[in-house]
């Protein structure tokens, strides 16, 4: 019996961190494929399984439920299975960095797509891309993480924050593989954090599946192929 369906592109971006938690989770969940995506992204909204303007859409079969919005998903899947904290301060922060990783998303798509990367606009976005960086490396660090150990709220196993963090790091800079002595500089203990969770055996499994359905796909389309041109005039 499937647990879970997710309605979500064939790319490793926003529908990946779903991804990353399912897996993590150890449930029965499959994608629902391109067409049936498409039919859900572009049917009237009273014909939809929730309302939503675009993937990811998760169902959950158990509990007849359907969500949009991935930080969103994540906060109930968190709650569900217990990964978000015991308390309202852990589950608050834990909200805050997927919100986060969202919104370093909507940047690095300048805007989902709405403008495309020039070597201009990408220079002087490195500030601000750095500064990222620092702020999840910060918020490790206030909570005992270091480039041995430890996790990004605390306590003594993964949760949905160090698997968000692991997508939004770990996925970029491997598929966009000049990003990663940046994110080496500015956030050492992120990029071990991301390395660690990626070697968790439902994580190496996800990657390598994903690899091979998905290939290096990240975020997709034209602003996809701004990224990697910039990126390939060695703007880092």
């Amino acid at each position: 019996m499937i647990d879970y369906t997710l309605y979500y592109w064939p790319i490793q971006f926003r529908g990946q961190f779903v991804r990353s938690v399912l897996a993590h989770i150890g449930c029965a969940w499959e994608d629902a494929g391109y067409e049936a995506v498409l039919a859900q992204r572009t049917s009237p909204p009273g014909e939809q399984l929730i309302a939503h303007m675009g993937p990811p859409v998760l169902t959950d079969h158990e509990s007849n439920v359907h969500l949009s919005q991935m930080p969103a998903i994540l906060a109930y899947l968190g709650e569900k299975h217990g990964l978000m904290g015991q308390d309202p301060v852990t589950r608050a922060m834990c909200l805050k960095l997927v919100c986060d990783a969202n919104d370093v998303l909507y940047e690095m798509t300048r805007y989902n797509g709405e403008q495309m990367w020039t070597d201009a606009a990408w220079v002087e976005f490195q500030p601000r891309l750095h500064r990222w960086m620092r702020i999840f490396e910060e918020t490790g660090r206030r909570h005992g993480l270091t480039a041995q150990s430890g996790f990004m709220l605390g306590g003594d196993a993964p949760g949905i924050a160090d698997l968000a963090t692991s997508t939004l790091w770990g996925t970029m800079t491997a598929k966009m593989p000049s990003l990663r002595p940046v994110l080496d500089e500015y956030a050492p203990a992120i990029s071990v954090l991301s390395d660690r969770i990626a070697a968790l055996p439902s994580q190496a499994e996800l990657r390598k599946r994903s690899d091979a359905l998905y290939g290096e796909a990240w975020c997709g389309g034209q602003i996809e192929a701004s990224l990697r041109a910039v990126l390939g005039h060695g703007q880092g």
